[in-house]
């Protein structure tokens, strides 16, 4: 790697030298080439001796040895070749570099000195070199250039290296930048970015990497109906293939509801929400979009002791709110089979179990939540999961909150219970290990604000579920409204232009150098560049995302799945 290093650095021109700076106030680099080559946000290495250095370019800024230079216009008043000899020598650009790594490349490959260092590393006497944190500085007039493509192999990754993706391309050279999956999924993550910055495309392309690297599994709660099958771009109106068209074999689409259709097609099946299934934790989660009351709680323990824990829904949703009947004497009195009834034979306010009563009568009325489903969509989504393929739940037609919210949180429920018992039946008695499963929650911030994460699995498996195998990905254009300790839970976060200082700020926190990365994030493109943060990625770095086209397609799979033969198409199948 050495060699491979001093061969690129031979062939890359200079642009510039250290002539100040530190760790917490950056590196100034004074320019050698025209400002118009180098863009805030470029990676840079910097060469001292046997260490190299990496870094980001932060800011441009322009100087002059005497402000009377700067102010006056030589070119108007000098021949034009006085003129830039002049500028030359007192006008100049300086960069601001955000040193974030260091990586020992050891002395000159042809000196006796590389060959004692390469004997010492391969005894195991020295550490193997590998990118480390930067710790020190390097010196004054230390040579800076662009990095190479072997300076972003290095601490990317190479793009042909088992779990490693493509996501995107650096700004000025085109140089392939690589997210490795396999670190990827150890962590809960995030897509950001302002509605209309492309982040359902950026997600697609993610989904894409994971399902074809086949090292977790993923389930898509996709309250929009966007990502399992074919769909339409809103701005070019033109076709968006769907995951399950690219990967006919590995992914399920799940439409909510007997009968649903997703986009006029049949899904490959339909989720129905057994009533024995809803718990009171589930209806306690929905407390602020059904105005549930304080008293909400008490009434749900009675009735779950009433009629238990998987009786106590149906029960509730036969009785009726103000049914009357007549006594012997005439007087009115709570019909046996009405809520009132209940309520006083089992000390419970009435006016409380009537409310209670009228507002889950939204849930009552669902076509979703029967008594008794056709089939336990619930488990039969869980064991595709654990088999190693992937769900995409559609909603179909119901896309309120209420909906989203009710169902995505049962079924993480459920998740995670089977989740945390097949890790510990791994640890304790070494059965299977546990496949990862990857959650991709949409408007995540209906789920994961302060209010409600307290209440939601989904804050539990962001904060916990990492070491049972689970975790999130979660794709919003509010991070400022996720609860921060949520969003410090994130290892990988990949943001598109935001241009609210208040998520520009969420979506940095926590994060070294936040301060110099704000104005970087708030100038991104609109469209097609992203910045790479967090424990995912071994340092920033803004790049230009791949675009979601027959191209991605061809370079993922290795051929245009659009000319696959019918053996092939139904070798997917399992046929």
């Amino acid at each position: 790697m050495a060699e491979m290093h001093l061969n690129e650095d031979s062939q890359r021109p200079v642009i510039g030298y250290v002539v100040g700076g530190g760790l917490k106030e950056n590196l100034r680099v004074r320019l050698t080439i025209a400002p118009q080559e180098v863009q805030e946000g470029a990676f840079v290495a910097i060469e001292s001796g046997d260490w190299l250095y990496y870094g980001l370019v932060t800011d441009l800024q322009l100087g002059a040895t005497d402000p009377r230079f700067a102010d006056e216009q030589s070119e108007l008043r000098l021949p034009a070749g006085l003129a830039r000899m002049l500028h030359g020598q007192t006008l100049f650009t300086n960069l601001e570099i955000l040193p974030a790594l260091m990586l020992e490349r050891g002395p000159d490959p042809g000196s006796p000195a590389y060959r004692r260092w390469r004997e010492a590393i391969e005894a195991g006497l020295k550490e193997k070199p590998a990118p480390r944190p930067v710790k020190t500085i390097p010196p004054h007039h230390a040579a800076v250039r662009l990095a190479s493509p072997g300076d972003i192999a290095e601490i990317f990754g190479k793009q042909d290296a088992p779990g490693n993706f493509v996501i995107g391309y650096t700004r000025e050279q085109e140089h392939p930048v690589c997210i490795n999956l396999e670190r990827f999924v150890q962590r809960s993550s995030g897509i950001f970015g302002a509605t209309g910055s492309g982040k359902s495309f950026l997600t697609r392309l993610l989904l894409a990497g994971l399902i074809h690297h086949n090292r977790a599994s993923v389930l898509v709660l996709d309250m929009h109906n966007e990502y399992g099958l074919d769909d339409v771009a809103s701005d070019t109106v033109k076709r968006v293939l769907g995951l399950r068209t690219r990967f006919p074999g590995k992914v399920q689409v799940v439409g909510l509801g007997e009968g649903a259709l997703i986009r006029n097609a049949q899904p490959d099946f339909n989720l129905e929400i057994a009533m024995k299934d809803i718990r009171p934790e589930d209806i306690e989660l929905l407390t602020r979009e059904l105005n549930l009351k304080e008293t909400t709680p008490t009434t749900l323990e009675a009735l779950t002791a009433t009629f238990g824990q998987e009786g106590w829904f149906a029960a509730f949703k036969s009785m009726r709110s103000g049914a009357v009947v007549e006594d012997e004497s005439g007087k009115k009195v709570p019909a046996g089979d009405s809520v009132a009834a209940w309520a006083l034979q089992h000390g419970v306010n009435v006016m409380a179990a009537e409310g209670l009563h009228g507002k889950l009568n939204r849930l009552f009325n669902k076509p979703y939540i029967v008594e008794k489903p056709a089939s336990d969509g619930l488990s039969e989504i869980i064991k595709t999961l654990e088999a190693g393929k992937h769900i995409v739940l559609s909603f179909g037609n119901f896309e309120s909150d209420l909906d989203y919210l009710l169902v995505s949180n049962l079924l993480t429920r459920k998740i995670r219970e089977r989740w945390e018992q097949s890790t510990n039946r791994f640890r304790t008695e070494k059965q299977g290990e546990p496949r990862p499963l990857v959650i991709v929650v949409e408007e995540a911030h209906k789920l994961l604000n302060r209010e409600m994460a307290s209440q939601t699995t989904f804050s539990t498996i962001a904060r916990e579920m990492r070491k049972y195998y689970v975790t999130l990905l979660i794709v919003d254009q509010r991070p400022s409204q996720i609860y921060d300790e949520v969003m410090s839970q994130l290892g990988t976060r990949v943001s598109g232009w935001l241009g609210d200082e208040d998520d520009i700020r969420a979506v940095l926190s926590g994060l070294a150098g936040r301060e110099a990365l704000r104005g970087m994030l708030a100038r991104l493109q609109l469209k097609e560049e992203v910045l790479l943060l967090g424990w995912g990625v071994p340092m920033p770095l803004p790049v230009r995302s791949r675009r979601y086209d027959d191209r991605f397609w061809e370079e993922l799979l290795g051929r245009s799945p659009s000319k696959k033969s019918e053996t092939e198409i139904l070798s997917e199948l399992g046929y």
